[in-house]
């Protein structure tokens, strides 16, 4: 029973209004159930398969999931944006449906050359599944403020760098894989420390920034109309520089080191609105990438075969052409679930899912996919402007902004857009770590979105440290 104020002359309490978007979540979360379970049948019926009572199940057991999920949600954060979670859920069935159709088709082959049957995928990522949403549970539960984070920030710092580097330091019989060391090898068990060192990073910088904020604002001097910052003050943007140039040595991995400085050059821009950083950042990317490209020769091959992938099509330009006819034979309406034969392309269930797709789903499915992936993105930028506190808002910048930055590299590499960089689609390729860092990532932006929405008398109250009761200020520019 809420408490009531019977002072005399005490206004009247008024109760607070009630969380809205709850069935709006439950509503959509069926949909996209109904959505999986019709592409799942889809599949089956055009590889001539039998439909089976087993496509209902699957279905009911992914709703279930999510269904859990949503209590979750509006147990532990009631004021939440009611469309992230739905949109997950949708990319993450379409992601389910398109693995059983590789399945499927791998299983043909190997039945037709007389194999024996290969591992199904489906399975494995459907329990990788339970297990991203079981943490996601574990996020809202533990996390009820994300301005306690910053208390860990510099915590958070190290063990980000700590968990970034360690594939590289360990021997290759355990960590490398496909020529880059990303991977902690346990038996059959695998995982890649650096999907969860991405987020604790984006602690540490969103909690350096809001502290240091005068030292990043201070004014320098001017040049073409833009204030550049101080010499000295170029510190911890050369050191996310050298970090990331030092991933891509030890680890050969072009892709964490291209999301890693991004975040951190995106994070500078929204703590201090100054287009110069970006002028300094982009120019100091472009230097690293000359010097990376005649020192290390997977960066010079990944270059040539993105100029020219029909040079060596047999070699070393097999794959990216293989998706590149994918997407021409798919065309604007696409084969259909099942009709095409994506299962050509090496990789096609994790680095090229993006093809798989665009050759049964067409122009018309990857739109509908990446409309999908823009709600996601603009509703995760929408808490971080109502947000109140800076931390919360560079936080919810930069977990939104790495999504939509991974989202980038990955559509640009398949379609031959940039260089290949060897990242994979959020939620829809298949892989463990990948799914179950991004649910926490999830997890923390419904976070601040509850943060954002709740009424002023339902916000936590407790003591914090100075740098997450940081209000947002209003910095005149200069005329």
């Amino acid at each position: 029973m809420a408490a009531v104020d019977d002072r005399p002359g005490a206004a009247p309490a008024t109760p607070a209004p009630l969380p809205t978007g709850r069935g709006i979540e439950l509503v959509l979360l069926a949909f996209a159930a109904v959505l999986v379970t019709g592409a799942l049948g889809l599949v089956e019926a055009n590889q001539e398969q039998q439909l089976t009572q087993a496509l209902i199940w699957v279905g009911l057991a992914y709703l279930g999931l999510f269904t859990i999920a949503h209590f979750a949600v509006r147990r532990f954060a009631p004021y939440a944006d009611p469309l992230i979670l739905p949109s997950v859920a949708l990319l993450n069935g379409l992601g389910l449906v398109m693995i059983h159709r590789l399945d499927l088709a791998e299983l043909a082959q190997a039945t037709a050359v007389g194999d024996p049957p290969p591992t199904e995928l489906l399975s494995r990522q459907i329990a990788w599944t339970a297990v991203g949403l079981a943490l996601f549970v574990a996020v809202l539960w533990l996390v009820r403020d994300h301005r306690k984070l910053s208390r860990y920030a510099f915590t958070c710092g190290l063990a980000g760098i700590v968990l970034l580097a360690l594939p590289g330091l360990l021997p290759a019989s355990i960590s490398e894989v496909n020529g880059a060391k990303l991977w902690i090898r346990i038996g059959p068990v695998g995982i890649q420390p650096g999907e969860f060192a991405k987020i604790l990073l984006i602690v540490f910088f969103a909690a350096f920034l809001v502290q240091k904020r005068e030292l990043f604002t201070t004014a320098g001097r001017k040049f073409l109309g833009m204030e550049f910052p101080r010499p000295r003050d170029l510190g911890p943007l050369l050191l996310a520089w050298g970090l990331s140039i030092g991933v891509l040595v030890i680890e050969r991995d072009l892709g964490s080191s291209l999301l890693f400085f991004g975040i951190v050059l995106v994070l500078l821009y929204a703590a201090t609105e100054r287009v110069s950083w970006l002028v300094i950042g982009l120019t100091i990317f472009m230097g690293g990438a000359l010097i990376a490209y005649q020192l290390f020769g997977h960066v010079r091959v990944r270059v040539q075969v993105w100029l020219d992938p029909f040079a060596d099509f047999n070699g070393t330009g097999f794959q990216i052409g293989q998706a590149l006819f994918g997407l021409g034979t798919g065309g604007v309406g696409g084969t259909g679930l099942g009709a095409g034969r994506p299962d050509l392309v090496p990789f096609a269930y994790s680095d090229f899912m993006l093809s798989s797709l665009g050759e049964e789903l067409g122009l018309i499915g990857l739109s509908a996919i990446l409309v999908v992936y823009l709600v996601m993105i603009t509703r995760g930028l929408r808490s971080a402007l109502a947000v109140r506190d800076s931390f919360g808002k560079l936080l919810a910048t930069g977990l939104s902004f790495a999504i939509a930055l991974q989202i980038f590299t990955v559509i640009g590499g398949a379609s031959k857009l940039i260089p290949l960089t060897g990242l994979t689609l959020p939620f829809l390729s298949y892989g463990g770590s990948s799914l179950v860092a991004n649910y926490a990532l999830v997890a923390l932006l419904l976070r601040i979105s509850n943060a954002a929405r709740a009424p002023l008398n339902r916000r936590p109250a407790a003591p914090l440290p100075p740098i997450a009761e940081a209000g947002t200020e209003l910095v005149e520019r200069p005329k």
